[in-house]
């Protein structure tokens, strides 16, 4: 019997959407008003979302954050994955405490010592600080999220698929390839859009490792909302929402896709046997 929610549980659950989303949706409706005063509404327009095709600074920004948030993100999936798929399929080697504390530790490890510690590093070795140090940046702190999504994806698979590859001729690359990569590839999407928010969410560490010419679009936005919250802002950060919702119903969509395949495939199996 389904236990009936009382009035405090509701307007709980109301009120927590109402603070998490409101404010977003607000964000959205004022990115197409008329008026250049975002808290008044002066009628339909979107002359804000043209205006942003002829700001340079805010274009160039957007093209250096989609480069480093394509490149790390998917740097981050292809390390992620071998270290998650090392921490499950190892077992005990050594130095695995190390390692599991170091693939842990940015995950909990206050932004600015990560953007800080990664910044002295690049200035010990001499490494010109541009789009490739947040790359680098972006790409050491997001594998430790991939890694521990494969970690859970890769805890619950069962192995007697790989190992009845393997007694049929497939090398164990091969087999990974083949057998492991598929079974886990929604795992591994998972924590490819998890990356790819990160980077483009991320203010902290940018701004310790960015140099010259490598403004990423979050360091443009806090640089701009300094001045006063303008439409233009309100504009590119609803473009940004809009690319992460496409992002995550495209991952859902595929994931429901894939699902109702392999219980279709189990359901002629079974039929078949």
């Amino acid at each position: 019997m389904i236990k009936q929610w009382s009035w405090f549980n509701k307007l709980s659950l109301v009120l927590g959407f109402a603070f998490l989303y409101v404010p977003i949706l607000l964000l959205v409706i004022y990115s197409f008003n008329e008026s250049r005063l975002v808290t008044v509404w002066a009628g339909f327009s979107t002359k804000w979302y043209g205006a942003l095709l002829q700001n340079d600074g805010i274009m160039n920004a957007a093209v250096v954050t989609m480069k480093v948030a394509l490149i790390s993100s998917t740097l981050a999936t292809i390390f992620g994955t071998m270290a998650g798929f090392s921490m499950v399929r190892f077992g005990r080697f050594r130095g695995r405490t190390l390692f599991n504390g170091m693939i842990y530790a940015p995950l909990v490890m206050p932004e600015v010592i990560t953007g800080l510690s990664l910044l002295l590093m690049f200035v010990a070795i001499s490494f010109d600080r541009g789009m490739w140090t947040i790359t680098l940046a972006h790409t050491t702190f997001s594998m430790c999220y991939v890694a521990v999504v494969i970690q859970a994806r890769l805890s619950s698979f069962d192995r007697s698929i790989e190992e009845a590859a393997m007694d049929l001729g497939c090398t164990p690359l091969k087999t990974f390839f083949v057998i492991t990569l598929p079974v886990i590839l929604p795992g591994v999407l998972s924590g490819w859009l998890l990356s790819f928010t990160l980077s483009l969410d991320d203010l902290v560490i940018a701004s310790f490792t960015t140099g010259p010419g490598a403004t990423t679009l979050p360091m443009k936005i806090y640089s701009m909302v300094r001045l006063g919250v303008t439409p233009e802002i309100n504009a590119i950060s609803t473009i940004l929402i809009g690319i992460v919702a496409v992002g995550v119903l495209i991952t859902s969509i595929a994931h429901k896709q894939r699902e109702d395949q392999r219980k279709k495939n189990e359901m002629l199996a079974a039929a078949s046997s």
